[in-house]
């Protein structure tokens, strides 16, 4: 028996289950090119894109430890037109998720504006939940300033549009922002990003092992996978089927993908352990997957998303 991986997300198809976590292995035509042409990737996901292009917060930015990564890399990126460019003119049949990043809500409908006004007619996300921006608040932990955004943005927008989280912690903040998303349209949300702000101290130097926010950064890596794990079947559980979820964070191995799934992401994206392991990962995790569907007699990753059963 040989295992479907396959999504759909506002009427894409998907084929395959995996995707790079944008910021990772996404800066450059190159890397992106490598993920499109890459069959064990679903979709490459660019860089979250800014207006203008940045260098990000000073170097050591990202610093790897076991089963875990620490960052402030500060959305360094090629620019909007970059990416935009590259998304409107991609010559692979392959879906791609186009993600942007704002500093400011004019900047945000001013990026969204262009994405409408263009011939990408992909998947847009829209990150609200970089913790690594100094002076920049995380957009979507003020709902009511995530309602707004939104608001102002489905007025205009009309093309498949999903947003990306940052994790939350409280069953009643899930309810509550929940409430907001419900209101809107979206494709996706993809949750979660890295969870801000920690620190790590090396002992040798007695300093932060980052240098940006003195030492404060967001952690990745399989650490995080129980907060990962939370945050998508809380969404599963909350939002409208129409809404699509991808899974982020924490995974290391194809038991890590089985477990988002059970738990309601349709794709599952690979950050920390791509960073370290290269893009052979995503071939290495879709041999575990079939190989774990076949032994518990999956035919299709339709025959247990979502199926998280009571302990």
């Amino acid at each position: 028996m040989t295992g479907k991986l396959s999504a759909n997300i506002a009427g894409v198809d998907f084929n395959g289950v995996l995707i790079n976590a944008s910021g990772v292995h996404c800066q450059t035509e190159k890397e992106l090119d490598e993920l499109l042409n890459d069959d064990a990737v679903a979709a490459p996901v660019t860089k979250s894109a800014t207006l203008n292009s940045r260098d990000g917060n000073p170097k050591p930015s990202y610093f790897e430890f076991e089963n875990g990564s620490i960052n402030s890399m500060g959305l360094p990126n090629n620019g909007f037109e970059y990416y935009l460019k590259y998304v409107e003119t991609h010559k692979n049949n392959k879906p791609i998720i186009l993600s942007i990043a704002s500093l400011s809500k004019s900047e945000c409908v001013k990026l969204l504006k262009k994405v409408q006004d263009s011939n990408f007619n992909g998947i847009t996300e829209l990150n609200l939940s970089c913790p690594n921006v100094i002076g920049k608040p995380q957009v979507a932990y003020d709902f009511a300033a995530t309602d707004e955004i939104l608001n102002e943005v489905f007025s205009f927008f009309k093309k498949p549009l999903g947003i990306k989280l940052p994790p939350y912690f409280d069953l009643t903040h899930f309810d509550q922002i929940a409430q907001v998303l419900n209101k809107y349209p979206l494709s996706h949300v993809n949750s979660v990003n890295s969870i801000g702000n920690g620190l790590l101290v090396d002992i040798d130097t007695e300093a932060p092992v980052i240098k940006p926010k003195g030492g404060f950064g967001g952690l990745g890596g399989h650490n995080i996978l129980p907060t990962a794990l939370a945050n998508v079947r809380a969404f599963r559980l909350r939002l409208n089927d129409s809404i699509k979820i991808i899974g982020t964070g924490g995974v290391k191995t194809p038991e890590d993908v089985f477990a988002h799934i059970l738990c309601g992401a349709d794709l599952v994206s690979i950050g920390t352990e791509l960073n370290k392991r290269g893009i052979g990962i995503f071939r290495e995790l879709n041999n575990g997957l079939l190989d774990i569907m076949k032994n518990k007699g999956y035919s299709s990753v339709e025959d247990f998303r979502s199926a998280l059963k009571e302990s």
